[in-house]
């Protein structure tokens, strides 16, 4: 082999194994701030459940007038959708899946709590228990997800609760059971009665009546009609 053929085989060599410690090294930065911001969402989800859970003990001791005036399912509703929104940037490794067990049993204590208002207090939510599944296997879970999102800013007096059908959490099962919630998603629960398949903004206003009241108190302030959601 030529002098000169050598050393150009080895210049190329050194070039290769440049590029590709190189490209480790930015892949591992990356990788690494990558890390290092899931871990920032996932503390900041952390110290909202905390707060939220605290939350729910102050409730327990407060007056009907202060319950009834909370925020609280709105708080829950904010934090579930950036919840959601990491899992959909992150994907659902056990970190997520354990934050997302923690949050559901946070909203079925909000729901027992509720119910605990409503007996007590000059207080009359109306509950929408939703079980759906991010698995491939419910294409119409997140049109649902959609129709639900759009009642719960059209109507706060509307209590909504979502939950991930398939997720390991023994409370979970267990309000499933009760229910009787089959795995036919997406899921409803009105008023004990389970509703099976997509229902639209209309389906949900004929199942609960009291809606349309609510609709028309606040016609006055309202403009943005809601959509014919049967055709959605």
């Amino acid at each position: 082999m030529k002098k000169t053929d050598l050393k150009k085989y080895l210049f190329a060599f050194i070039i290769t194994a440049a590029i590709f410690l190189t490209a480790t090294l930015l892949s591992g930065y990356f990788n690494s701030k990558k890390i290092d911001e899931l871990r920032s969402i996932e503390d900041t989800i952390s110290l909202d459940i905390l707060s939220t859970e605290t939350q729910f003990q102050l409730l327990e001791e407060a007056s009907c007038e202060d319950i009834s005036n909370s925020f609280l399912s709105q708080e829950l509703g904010t934090l579930g959708e950036r919840l959601s929104h990491t899992e959909d940037r992150r994907g659902s490794d056990k970190e997520i899946t354990d934050l997302k067990r923690y949050y559901s049993l946070l909203l079925i204590k909000d729901y027992l709590l509720m119910k605990q208002v409503s007996e007590k207090c000059d207080f009359d939510p109306v509950f929408i228990l939703y079980f759906y599944s991010n698995e491939g296997d419910c294409p119409d879970c997140i049109r649902e997800g959609h129709v639900l999102t759009r009642l719960r800013e059209e109507y706060p007096q509307l209590r909504i609760y979502a939950f991930d059908y398939n997720l390991d959490l023994s409370a979970l099962r267990t309000l499933i059971s009760i229910r009787a919630v089959e795995n036919n998603l997406p899921a409803l629960v009105i008023d004990d009665t389970v509703y099976y398949g997509f229902q639209g903004i209309r389906d949900i206003e004929t199942i609960i009546p009291d809606l349309v009241d609510l609709r028309e108190e606040g016609s006055a302030t309202s403009t943005d009609p809601l959509p014919e959601s049967s055709a959605e």
